[in-house]
């Protein structure tokens, strides 16, 4: 450096230029030093986390702010990278090294990845981690650097209530269990909510409305817990046991919520907090310019089963919710070993329904329907039945529940009904009486309700080449009042186009009469209940049939198990039965020989006709 200096003789172009470097040098380290205090504070000022690796010595910094955001001191991690990997949630790490490899490759113009990282409590926070490398002449990388930013209350937090969602109760149930795993002397229960027709305030005042509902139940919730109870938010470090933090109550989507007790003796804690819950609930609530009523269905898992997993919790208390809406709704039922059992084989039931479609396992049997007056064949109801590989005939009560639920029903209701009309034009072809039958087909809610139905079902008559008289459509009160305006508007249809319509089940429901006198009903069946104590129910019985003759609607008896029983029938004017006293119900073969045989059903009646005593 010794140039550096003026020295005498004094070379004044020399001196200027020693002088203008002197300048510049200055200048640049001003310039330089200005950067690094900026650079310096706006790492202090900012939220995220710096860190630079330098893949050449395999070192790594860390910012203060880096370490902050997992709950340690600039001093506790050091400068090699598994400080940061060693932190990884084990389900992300695998994730987190495939895309910072992809990047270091050169495959990526930019790094960023989403990951947990543990927390120095314990907890894991979510992160996204964001850098870009440094490449030397040949394309090789040799230093990345980036920064990390605390996601945790976007990742955790249900944008709609403000709850905890799916993902930070599942964190935090994880946690739990290792906890009990370890300590026995307490328990732990989930609490699944479930909002019982929350689909008809969807549907009837809007998704708005229902989003409304959704926010004023998560307040609900949150004051019916005891006042002494913490409600755990997004962003509170949880330890379990720790005094004070009892419950995390969080929103899974939808209309379902969950309730985390971490610290509960038994199951009667639960079911105390449950009863809370719905007599909270059971409250009205204002919404759009009117009073709202919502129940719950909520199903309870308590730890003393020995979870080691979330999803075995989530999975019983789930099962259990289901099991009290089946139940009757706006109710709660704990978990227990029979459910699990039976969950299993729903599912195994499930599995084999879908197979059973597949290989059209399906088929109708036909039970005689008689004309009282005469004694003699009036037609059938076709009644599903499956023929299952291994368990035989099965009757509609083993299955049917669950193809309504599983939305199979419609493939095969449309098969069963093809079916039926096939067997009888096979009859017709055959039997030419049988042209008087008329076959009687059940249809469900979804099916009779279902787009087109009228239409298809003439399509299938045209098929076949049978008439609308041939088939009758017999329908329960409560599909018949489900939907009373597109009732009526099928139901008319169907009048239309030629087919009977047969009210089933008639007595059972709460608006018989205005299903009488307002649908185009052209028949309608006693309920067995009637029947089995016709006696005490014969002013009843008698009423309604004077009532159906004057409305022109004839009647049929289900039921019918006793010759009493259908002479008192036949004496009090009712047009029809049916039930086992005539037959039970038949494979079409045997239906085919009841056909042939032509007989008469009525004993008395037959006596009457062959002149015997």
């Amino acid at each position: 450096g010794a140039d550096d200096y003026l020295t005498k003789p004094i070379d004044l172009p020399v001196a200027l230029a020693r002088i203008r470097t002197q300048l510049l040098r200055k200048r640049a380290e001003d310039r330089l030093r200005e950067s690094e205090e900026r650079y310096a504070l706006t790492v202090q000022g900012a939220n995220d986390g710096m860190w630079d690796w330098k893949l050449t010595t395999d070192e790594i910094h860390f910012s203060a702010r880096w370490k902050g955001i997992i709950g340690c001191e600039d001093g506790e991690i050091g400068n090699r990278p598994e400080e940061w990997f060693d932190r990884v949630h084990p389900g992300d790490l695998a994730r987190l090294r495939r895309e910072l490899d992809t990047h270091l490759a050169g495959a990526t113009t930019h790094f960023e990845s989403e990951h947990r990282i543990r927390h120095k409590k314990g907890s894991f926070r979510w992160v996204l981690a964001r850098g870009q490398a440094v490449r030397d002449a040949t394309g090789v990388a040799t230093r990345i650097a980036g920064s990390q930013t605390d996601i945790t209350d976007s990742k955790v937090v249900d944008a709609l209530t403000g709850l905890p969602n799916r993902l930070l109760l599942v964190d935090r149930l994880e946690r739990l269990i290792q906890h009990h795993l370890f300590r026995d002397d307490t328990q732990f229960a989930v609490l699944v909510l479930d909002l019982d027709e929350f689909k008809v305030v969807n549907d009837s005042l809007g998704h708005q409305a229902g989003d409304e509902l959704l926010q004023a139940v998560a307040r609900r919730l949150e004051v019916s817990l005891r006042s002494t109870d913490t409600l755990t938010r997004a962003g509170s470090d949880v330890i379990p046991g720790a005094p004070g933090i009892e419950h995390t109550l969080a929103r899974l989507g939808g209309d379902e919520f969950i309730v985390l007790l971490n610290d509960v003796r038994s199951a009667a804690d639960a079911t105390r907090v449950a009863e809370r819950v719905q007599a909270a609930l059971s409250r009205p609530f204002p919404l759009a310019d009117r009073e709202v009523f919502i129940a719950a269905s909520i199903g309870i898992a308590v730890s003393a089963t020995g979870y080691t997993s979330t999803e075995a919790v989530l999975r019983d208390a789930d099962t259990a919710m289901n099991r009290a809406k089946a139940l009757g709704k706006g109710r709660f039922e704990v978990f227990d070993a029979a459910m699990g059992r039976q969950a299993i084989a729903r599912l195994h039931l499930d599995s084999d329904l879908r197979l059973a479609v597949r290989r059209d396992e399906f088929l109708p049997y036909f039970q005689p329907i008689v004309n009282l007056r005469t004694g003699r064949l009036a037609g059938f109801e076709a009644l599903l039945r499956w023929r299952h590989p291994e368990r035989g005939i099965l009757p509609p009560a083993a299955f049917l529940a669950q193809v309504e639920e599983n939305g199979l029903i419609l493939p095969i209701s449309r098969r069963f009904y093809g079916a039926v009309c096939r067997q009888h034009r096979d009859w017709l072809k055959v039997h030419p009486s049988a042209s008087q039958l008329t076959i009687n087909v059940n249809f469900v809610t979804g099916q009779f309700l279902e787009t087109g139905l009228p239409a298809r079902l003439l399509d299938i008559l045209v098929e076949t080449g049978l008439e609308p008289r041939h088939i009758a459509v017999e329908i329960t009160e409560s599909t018949a009042i489900r939907d009373f305006s597109k009732t009526s508007d099928v139901l008319h249809e169907l009048r239309e186009a030629g087919f009977r319509v047969v009210l089933d089940d008639f007595g059972t429901g709460y608006s018989s009469l205005a299903c009488l006198h307002q649908l185009p009903i052209s028949g309608l069946k006693l309920d067995r209940t009637f029947i089995a104590a016709a006696d005490e129910h014969e002013e009843l019985i008698q009423a309604v049939l004077m009532l159906s003759a004057s409305l022109g609607i004839t009647v049929t008896a289900e039921g019918i198990e006793t010759s009493d029983q259908c002479e008192r029938l036949r004496a009090l004017g009712c047009d029809y039965g049916q039930g086992y006293l005539f037959a039970r119900p038949l494979d079409a073969e045997h239906a085919a020989a009841l056909i042939a045989a032509d007989r008469v059903f009525v004993p008395e009646l037959s006596h009457a006709t062959t002149g015997s005593p």
